[in-house]
């Protein structure tokens, strides 16, 4: 194994440049399944090549922690289904904050290993961002799973514990790179836990898609920060992309919900907004006006151009296939038919783009906010299925909302808008839509999938 070592740079080499490569496919739909193709190239590659140039390794644990890892993985792969997605990779990033701060644990017990002020100062900021990683993707993996464990805290003594076990946190990690003191580093890895778990709670869910988007940019910089521990410069490079990517992409979802990144972590926006719609819900009875799924087919297979708007009801209700075969109706009687997505639809980054893609729907007809925005005031029908923050239009009107200057999918432009909802009830965000009290809007209640599926039989006049 000690002769293959020399050649690992090279093989770390070819696994970072394959990296760089998934990264460009998983860029864009169309080149995706080839991007994550390379990744899995890339990471085979890495890990082989770490297996045989580590010096002495312990064969059996390596081999038995790799079986055991590939059998979870692959069982979780197949069975998981789309509406647990999220939770699921909030999970996945909590075992890379995890995987670090047990390294730095190993490192800093490894008598044999003198570490000097820069390893001290790694293994600090390794640890201290993988345990934050660690408790605050559990606590979003238990919002995201509507576990009664992941409660969303408020109160005025939030931010002032924040702030506390932050400098604390601060002060014993740089004991232990002064001194050495390994109590200090525990005692920083522990605060750090804590840390990671009041930091998350008091986020609301609407605002959960920027916190997974957020943690995996935290997973990312923790592996990095571990990997110049272990003198690993792949771990350095694939970390640093992880990283580097994450923090693009939340600050990209920021943008679009005309926000700074500190206002998501520390506004407390989520809690603020369940808060106001629980005072005002009462005191204001709204008319609305319902329909069937045989009125909503007939509207659109009289229409000229018709819009989806997929929310995470479509996700839930498991109806995308539902909707590619509505998509395919309307399509074969000669209805421009499209969809809209907007960038924090759903409960992480892409969750309806995964979706419409499982199900087939040509990626030319899946337009971004910003690219057909200025289409819906031309638009017969939008067809909004589980959506509620993001086609809101108290964004755009309504000063004393928690969202506006919100930008969102201006659905409430077009002639006609159908939504389909299980009840009036608030979305994850805790907001009343006013688009669903518009007269020309109809509400058609019930799963999503059986809906949908109504409305395609009542287009093809089997549903009379």
């Amino acid at each position: 194994m000690q002769g293959f070592a020399q050649y690992a740079d090279w093989f770390y080499l070819i696994g970072a440049v394959l990296f760089i490569l998934t990264l460009r496919g998983l860029s864009g739909p169309k080149t995706a399944i080839m991007g994550n193709r390379y990744g899995m190239a890339g990471m085979a590659l890495a890990v082989v090549t770490t297996f045989f140039s580590a010096p002495s390794p312990v064969v059996g644990l390596i081999v038995a922690a790799m079986v055991a890892g590939a059998a979870i993985g692959i069982y979780r792969a197949k069975t998981v289904p789309m509406t647990q997605m999220p939770e699921t990779v909030a999970m996945m990033h909590s075992l890379v904050g995890l995987s670090a701060v047990c390294i730095a644990i190993a490192a800093v017990l490894h008598t044999g290993v003198h570490h000097d002020g820069v390893h001290r100062f790694e293994l600090f900021v390794g640890c201290f961002v993988g345990a934050i990683t660690f408790t605050a993707s559990v606590f979003a993996y238990g919002k995201l799973a509507a576990k009664k464990w992941a409660k969303t805290v408020k109160g005025a003594w939030v931010k002032p514990t924040q702030a506390t076990l932050f400098f604390a946190m601060l002060a014993f990690g740089a004991n232990y790179f002064i001194s050495e003191d390994i109590n200090s580093f525990y005692i920083m890895t522990a605060l750090a836990l804590a840390l990671g778990y009041i930091w998350i709670a008091p986020i609301g869910g609407g605002d959960m898609p920027v916190v997974v988007s957020l943690l995996n940019s935290f997973s990312g910089w923790a592996a990095a920060g571990i990997g110049f521990t272990l003198n690993n410069s792949m771990l350095i490079i694939a970390g640093s992309l992880v990283g580097s990517s994450g923090a693009i992409l939340s600050y990209v979802m920021c943008k679009a919900m005309n926000r700074s990144l500190m206002n998501v972590l520390f506004g407390g926006f989520g809690a603020a907004a369940a808060g106001a719609s629980v005072d005002t819900g009462e005191q204001k009875q709204k008319n609305y006006r319902s329909g069937s799924p045989e009125d909503a087919g007939f509207l659109m297979s009289n229409a000229s151009s018709v819009v989806i708007v997929p929310g995470y009801g479509m996700a839930q209700g498991r109806a995308q296939n539902a909707v590619k075969e509505l998509y395919n109706t309307l399509k074969a009687a000669g209805v421009t038919i499209r969809f809209a997505i907007h960038p924090v639809a759903g409960r992480m980054p892409g969750h309806m783009n995964v979706l419409l893609a499982e199900a087939d729907v040509p990626y030319d007809d899946i337009l971004e906010m910003d690219e057909i925005n200025s289409d819906f005031a031309g638009t017969d029908v939008v067809l909004v299925i589980g959506a509620n923050d993001v086609v809101n239009p108290a964004a755009k009107d309504d000063a004393s909302s928690p969202i506006y200057g919100m930008p969102i999918l201006e659905a409430y432009k077009a002639q006609t808008v159908m939504v389909i909802k299980r009840s009036m009830a608030t979305g994850y965000a805790g907001l009343d839509n006013d688009l669903f009290y518009l007269d020309k809007t109809m509400m058609i209640f019930g799963d999503a999938k059986k809906v949908v599926e109504e409305m395609t039989k009542a287009i093809n006049g089997s549903g009379h």
